[in-house]
């Protein structure tokens, strides 16, 4: 007799939500010239920054979310004080909300995390400092994946959003003994995902479809399955949707959670066709070890023609992986950030591309040091055509600096925006110019007792 034990529900989910800062002058900020040139100094769009506010303990940033808006020219102003703690507005959610912007900064996208509103979709017209004005009509996605999605937008001009969830269930043959698992023989696990794509300018579902996803015959039996899923990715000619997944594992004789040594297998992506969702399959990396998933930001990214994804818990360092037009992982790209910046251990917490080909990347490694929040990090320049690494020194080192729950970078031109602030202390907005490696020390972040910054919009 074949049973099934309901081991855990994910809620995974995925889209964009765009953040604004919030800024403490006197003058209210002036409207950016939607004329101006990226990067050209001219004021081109609106830099919001949002901030996670501390709930029971700090860093936890359970408190909410708070953003503020300010120019790029006030972003980029070091006299300019920017404190959305106490002058922000309050971004519907009860935990940390989920934001994206839209490209031109001038839309902010929410998905409301737990509680009474949790997965409530909600989109803003910003207008400076903390002034959000709520645009179109709400809408809920957690029939589809629950009240506490992670969602994240396409990269198809601020038209669609899409969120995943994953449940499993482990197969044992009960061998007649139902109420004994230890007699139990493990067959498999099932993992169940779902993908809805939400609508982000008529706010409306497009599509959901669910679909069971299994790992091949030998993994299976060796307990591994897909557990989480997150950060979808369109294909450069739009019929293909790229999920990272995270794998886990149970040990057969007790399908209960390996926690032994075990071998970390290559990392995983589900593809699927788009816009119908329909015929799911999953490519393995023979570089990287290791889940695709990521957590608060976005994971992967599509630049000239190819899908560049980074990793996270790979035994010999994250990786940058890349994806072909082949819908297949190119194995011949081999981008370890271990041997780029010559550390052990390099973990990939957040990153974001520019059109040139060059990133800013937050990570950690082994030598980073203990903080309220566990070891946290750096950031660095990184070069995706040659495969290159610089630390950022320019940007200073707190153990503090918590960049585990990092969502935004701001893309302007071939400048990225960054936050750097302790938790509970106060720091500053800076200004990577990617082409020079030039670092501007921008705005102060004014911050409150256990709160924390998560970036810019």
């Amino acid at each position: 007799m074949k049973q099934s034990f309901l081991n855990f529900k994910i809620v995974v989910i995925l889209l964009t939500i765009g953040l604004t800062t919030s800024c403490s002058n006197d003058d209210e900020p002036i409207a950016p010239d939607t004329d101006g040139d990226a990067g050209s100094g001219v004021d081109s769009r609106w830099i919001t920054v949002a901030g996670a506010k501390m709930g029971d303990s700090p860093g936890d940033g359970n408190g909410g979310t708070l953003i503020y808006s300010v120019t790029s020219e006030d972003a980029k102003d070091p006299t300019v004080q920017i404190d959305p703690f106490n002058n922000g507005f309050v971004a519907p959610s009860n935990r940390t909300a989920r934001l994206q912007a839209s490209e031109d900064g001038h839309t902010v996208f929410n998905i409301s995390y737990a509680g009474d509103t949790g997965g409530n979709y909600t989109k803003y017209t910003v207008e400076g400092g903390g002034s959000f004005v709520q645009t179109g009509s709400e809408i809920s996605i957690a029939p589809y994946v629950g009240t506490a999605p992670r969602w994240i937008k396409l990269f198809d001009g601020d038209k669609t959003g899409a969120a995943v969830y994953v449940s499993t269930e482990h197969q044992v043959d009960d061998n007649d003994t139902p109420d004994d698992v230890t007699d139990d023989t493990y067959l498999y696990t099932n993992s169940t995902i779902g993908v809805v794509t939400l609508d982000l300018v008529d706010s409306q579902i497009n599509n959901f479809q669910e679909h069971v996803i299994t790992l091949s015959e030998e993994e299976s039996a060796a307990g591994y399955y897909i557990s989480r899923i997150d950060m979808p990715v369109l294909n450069a000619t739009g019929d293909k949707l790229y999920i990272g997944a995270r794998v886990s594992k149970v040990d057969p004789s007790t399908v209960e959670s390996d926690s032994g040594d075990y071998e970390i297998l290559g990392s995983k992506t589900i593809v699927l066709d788009y816009p119908s969702l329909l015929n799911p399959s999953v490519i393995t990396s023979t570089v990287g070890n290791g889940n695709t998933n990521g957590y608060r930001s976005i994971n992967a990214f599509l630049y000239d023609g190819s899908v560049y994804q980074a990793n996270q818990g790979d035994p010999e360092g994250s990786h940058i992986l890349k994806i072909d037009a082949d819908n297949e992982y190119d194995d011949s790209y081999d981008f370890n950030l271990d041997d780029a910046l010559g550390v052990e251990g390099a973990y990939i917490l957040a990153w974001r591309p520019a059109a040139n080909g060059k990133a800013i990347l937050a990570y950690r490694h082994e030598g980073s040091e203990e903080g309220l929040a566990g070891a946290q990090g750096f950031f660095a320049l990184v070069d995706l055509n040659s495969k290159t690494a610089t630390k950022i020194d320019a940007i200073p080192y707190d153990p503090d600096f918590y960049l585990f729950q990092y969502q935004g970078f701001v893309v302007d031109g071939t400048e990225i925006y960054v936050t750097q602030a302790p938790v509970g202390q106060n720091g500053n907005i800076y200004i990577i110019d990617t082409e020079t490696g030039e670092v501007t020390k921008g705005a102060q972040l004014v911050n409150a007792e256990g709160s924390h910054f998560i970036g810019v919009f």
